[in-house]
């Protein structure tokens, strides 16, 4: 049998591990002098409450990896795969210790997603569509699919990306300092800024035409991703040409390990492109 663990910077949520197929390893999120397990013991209001109210910024560490070490050992001892997706490399070093952690074993594969959020729930999808084929099968079709997925979302304030370090200096500053609201997303695996735009409508217009402009794939799910305030999505989701409206199936209000770096009234789509 396959197994699948992707860490919590996914965010699917505990309640959705058995839609997906999947086991959560948590990311720790440090909230003023309290550690929390991300999606575990953290409630999101809580969370988005400290954020915006108290004006706590969070940090996130890396997952405690003792209760992943002795799941996988179970599964590997009753002869299942396993499959470990995590969060990019690049923003974490949640992939390299845990590449570290499962050295020399033969029936484990440690992917890096080189993304986050929907970008991860759309390579569990892939995956799950080839569980009755060989391991190494399986890991070549998610890796295929990697450089197809699309981020794109527009955050309320470049602040939470800079403060978490997910964000250079000289792109915050072109985003903060000259008023423009960008346009954020993956480029190899950093985040980055690929679009500039003047104002949150014509992020939106930007955002609900990026569908048509990446040649968005109708055989996947289109991701709804926000934080905190769903009305942004709402109002982008709205402006999305009728076609596209029956692949919009997850709303997702991203979990804290996440929604620490973008910050509150974040917005954006995640889907694959034909391309």
């Amino acid at each position: 049998m396959l197994r699948i663990f992707v860490d919590s910077g996914s965010s699917i949520k505990q309640e959705e591990k058995e839609k997906y197929g999947v086991d959560i390893i948590p990311l720790k999120i440090i909230l003023g002098d309290e550690e929390y397990l991300d999606g575990v013991d953290l409630d999101i209001d809580y969370f988005y409450d400290k954020l915006i109210n108290d004006g706590l910024f969070p940090k996130t560490s890396l997952p405690s990896f003792d209760d992943l070490k002795n799941k996988v050992d179970a599964f590997i001892m009753q002869g299942d795969d396993v499959i470990i997706l995590t969060i990019s490399s690049e923003i974490s070093g949640t992939y390299n210790a845990i590449v570290k952690l499962f050295e020399g074993y033969d029936n484990v594969r440690v992917v890096d997603s080189r993304m986050a959020v929907g970008g991860m729930r759309l390579l569990v999808d892939e995956a799950n569509k080839y569980r009755d084929q060989p391991l190494d099968f399986v890991v070549d079709k998610m890796k295929e699919l990697i450089p197809r997925v699309k981020i794109l979302a527009t955050p309320e304030t470049l602040d939470y990306l800079l403060k978490g370090g997910r964000l250079s200096k000289a792109e915050w500053l072109v985003g903060s300092l000259l008023h423009i609201k960008p346009v954020i997303g993956f480029r190899n695996g950093k985040v980055s800024v690929l679009a500039k735009k003047i104002g949150k409508n014509k992020c939106i217009k930007y955002l609900a035409q990026a569908l048509e402009e990446f040649d968005c794939d109708e055989n996947y799910d289109i991701i709804a991703s926000y934080t905190f305030n769903k009305s942004n999505i709402d109002e982008l989701v709205s402006c999305v040409n009728e076609k596209y409206l029956k692949q919009i199936r997850v709303y997702d209000n991203l979990d804290p390990a996440i929604a620490c770096h973008w910050g509150p009234n974040a917005f954006g789509f995640i889907f694959v492109s034909k391309k």
